[in-house]
């Protein structure tokens, strides 16, 4: 059955790789892209779509209820799902207010519409930093969908009030929602200030690698085509009111992946610059996937070893793509933030 789906968000990074996804499976749905375009979301991303007469892009940004309603009046979307988000700590830290301000009131305006235009599925994108941090020394330890709330930064605490309040709409309203928590996601067209592209790039440039730290913060890595998978099955099949942890079982310390990425470039270690910690820096992140794997039958697909190369190749072949984002005003915000430190 052909039916309209609106991804929030998708000029970004899993938000575009979700659009790719959605029209390789399945052509006979119209994609709409809903994106304001802030310094994270690079129209170009978009180009291989564009032209394709069931996508539509629109600029708007979800905190514009004006644009969001006039959008839902004009396609009557079957599902929403939302990608759009501020969603990089170290700006959280330097600037909450508008971390609050997209990712909490710009998801209660989505579900306004979607009460409005009557929406079979609202799928909020959540992460796994809303569940805090697990100490290095237990690695026994897991987050699971029950595991309490315990945000860390500005950005964890907004995706976290907005998990709430999706879930309030359910139960007040009857809003037809799901969420996902996922973990570390890699892979094609990230913005180079997450930690692997911007160890790829700095290091192809023989510039400094900044590591926070000793660098033995441990993440749980998901390619993010992996990720788009889940999100599919969730919409499609998974239960209304229900949380779904997506995780890769990929426990690797950061600094092992910044020596891995100087390995593969063929580049010296003595680029590895050690930085002053981030401010309330999260110890360990690690997933258990066993609920979606158990009630829609998901699992990651893709190697580590195999998608950190599969990642790696992409950057070398689309320099264009992220030569034209370090140069701009990303630049002025990467030496505020790792300058003099």
């Amino acid at each position: 059955m052909d039916q309209t789906i609106v991804v929030t968000g998708g000029a970004g990074f899993i938000g575009s790789n979700f659009i790719f996804y959605l029209a390789d499976r399945y052509p006979q749905d119209r994609i709409v892209c809903l994106d304001c375009l802030t310094y994270a979301g690079n129209l170009s991303t978009l180009r291989s779509v564009m032209d394709r007469p069931s996508f539509r892009f629109v600029k708007a940004s979800i905190t514009d209820r004006e644009a969001v309603e006039k959008l839902f009046e004009e396609e009557k979307p079957d599902i929403v799902v939302n990608f759009a988000a501020e969603s990089h700590v170290d700006r959280s830290i330097e600037n909450p207010s508008v971390f609050l301000q997209t990712n909490i009131l710009g998801t209660q305006v989505l579900m306004d519409a979607c009460r409005k235009y009557g929406v079979r599925r609202f799928h909020q994108v959540s992460t796994d930093e809303v569940y805090g941090d697990l100490p290095l020394d237990r690695p026994d330890l897991f987050f699971t969908e029950q595991t309490p709330l315990h945000t860390s930064s500005p950005y964890s605490a907004s995706k976290a009030s907005a998990d709430l309040l999706v879930l309030a709409y359910h139960r007040t309203y009857g809003l037809p929602v799901s969420i996902s928590r996922c973990s570390n996601n890699y892979g094609p067209y990230q913005f180079p200030e997450k930690l692997i592209p911007l160890m790829i790039a700095n290091a192809l440039a023989d510039k400094p690698l900044p590591v926070y730290g000793k660098g033995e913060n441990v993440r749980d890595w998901l390619y993010v085509e992996d990720h788009c998978k889940a999100i599919d099955l969730i919409m499609r099949k998974g239960k209304t009111g229900e949380v779904y942890n997506i995780g890769g079982h990929n426990e690797m310390r950061n600094i092992d992946i910044v020596r891995l990425i100087c390995k593969k470039l063929g580049k010296s270690e003595d680029l590895i610059t050690y930085v002053t910690d981030r401010k309330g820096h999260d110890q360990r992140y690690a997933i258990d996937p066993a609920k979606i794997h158990r009630e829609l039958g998901w699992l990651p697909e893709t190697r580590f070893a195999d998608g950190i190369e599969r990642t790696i190749e992409w950057y070398l072949e689309h320099r264009d793509w992220w030569e034209e984002i370090v140069s701009g005003e990303y630049r002025n915000y990467y030496e505020k933030m790792y300058s003099n430190r």
